[in-house]
């Protein structure tokens, strides 16, 4: 299935698996890698060091592109920038806008800039800045989303801009492909779905949460760092929402400092992502602070396997994912399930040959319309 996706980034498939923080590391992405879909690898919570080995450990075990994920608000970012140019990787993309200034330098580069967006004034932005696509999420997908449902944005994006759009939220199978391609769209992305796969490294007990989790068991909140953030409910969720505000800010700052030492950030550079964090949102100091709590959290659960301390950012669609396929035969199946699904449709769209042909107009009375 050839899309302008496809053409633009040399997969075989019109389908990416998203950069989700302690989740796409170097085993995840080469696999999705090798099944010819895009796999993106997660930045934020990796230093710049870690960063450079996981980039040459995903090129060691394939020869397919494959991208990475960038914190545009990032103090850090142009060091992370200069780190995929210097090693060759096809595709930037980012979880917040880029500045056209980075923009110009990764494609001067030759690498293609896929930033994500929520909103098509977004998308409207990084297309005149000269983004080569935008992944656009609705409000199913997970993590930090929007309120704005995949089905009202998705078509919004695709009549606003003229680059690919690559559709995020609510997808998890063939069916799936053909929506978003009807939409306008050149493929989808897959957060929630490639977690839940045996080339994951998220520990088992976690996954077999998702597994048990219905489509009303996956909420959104903002007691993490308050922003929406859409994940399990659990009680470890409920307990934040329950806590008061000194209680909470407590457990942050023991938690930031625990993200300082495995990120390798210092406490002034931790400030100054807190700070572009805070630009042009609505969020009070403590709301900063809780949001340096956020990626410990979720390593509690996708690193640790505690279920009952953790944080698990998922899509609406954990709901109804009930296996774990390796990457391969994920995306093998997603493309047969989309082959099925544009037959089904071509069939319903051919005439029926027991309908009797339909006589033809008079003249004078729409005999030009066609």
């Amino acid at each position: 299935m050839r899309t302008a996706l496809t053409e633009l980034v040399g997969v075989r498939h019109p389908v990416v698996q998203t950069g989700m923080g302690w989740v796409a590391g170097p085993r995840l992405v080469s696999a999705t890698a090798r099944a010819g879909a895009l796999g993106i690898l997660a930045s934020a919570t990796m230093t710049p060091e870690r960063l450079r080995e996981a980039v040459r450990e995903v090129k060691s075990r394939t020869d397919e592109p494959f991208g990475v994920n960038l914190r545009a608000d990032a103090g850090d970012a142009r060091e992370r920038v200069r780190i995929i140019i210097d090693e060759g990787v096809k595709v930037a993309s980012f979880a917040l806008a880029p500045s056209k200034d980075l923009i110009a330098e990764l494609k001067d580069a030759g690498v293609v800039v896929i930033p994500s967006i929520g909103a098509r004034r977004h998308a409207e932005k990084v297309a005149a800045w000269g983004a080569d696509a935008v992944v656009v999420q609705g409000g199913e997908g997970g993590g930090h989303t929007g309120d704005v449902a995949t089905t009202v944005l998705l078509p919004q994006v695709v009549d606003a801009v003229d680059i690919p759009v690559i559709a995020a939220g609510g997808f998890h199978d063939g069916r799936g492909l053909v929506a978003a391609l009807a939409y306008g769209a050149a493929g989808i992305a897959m957060g929630t779905r490639f977690l839940l796969t045996s080339d994951s490294t998220v520990p088992d007990a976690v996954k077999a949460r998702y597994l048990a989790a219905g489509v009303k068991d996956v909420t959104v909140t903002t007691a993490v760092d308050g922003l929406p953030h859409r994940m399990l409910r659990t009680e470890m969720v409920a307990s934040l929402e329950r806590a008061g505000r000194v209680r909470a800010l407590a457990q942050a700052v023991r938690r930031a400092a625990g993200f300082r030492r495995i990120s390798g950030l210092g406490w002034s550079r931790m400030a100054r992502d807190g700070l572009a964090m805070r630009h042009g949102r609505d969020l009070s100091w403590s709301q900063v602070l809780l949001a340096a709590n956020a990626p410990m959290l979720l390593k509690a659960s996708m690193v640790d396997g505690r279920t009952d301390l953790g944080v698990m950012a998922s899509g609406q669609v954990a709901g109804v994912i009930e296996d774990l396929p390796g990457c391969a035969e994920l995306v093998e199946r997603v493309m047969a399930e989309a082959h099925a699904a544009l037959g089904t449709v071509t069939r319903a769209l051919a005439p029926s040959p027991e309908a009797p042909p339909r006589p033809s107009p008079p003249p004078g009375d729409g005999a030009a319309v066609r």
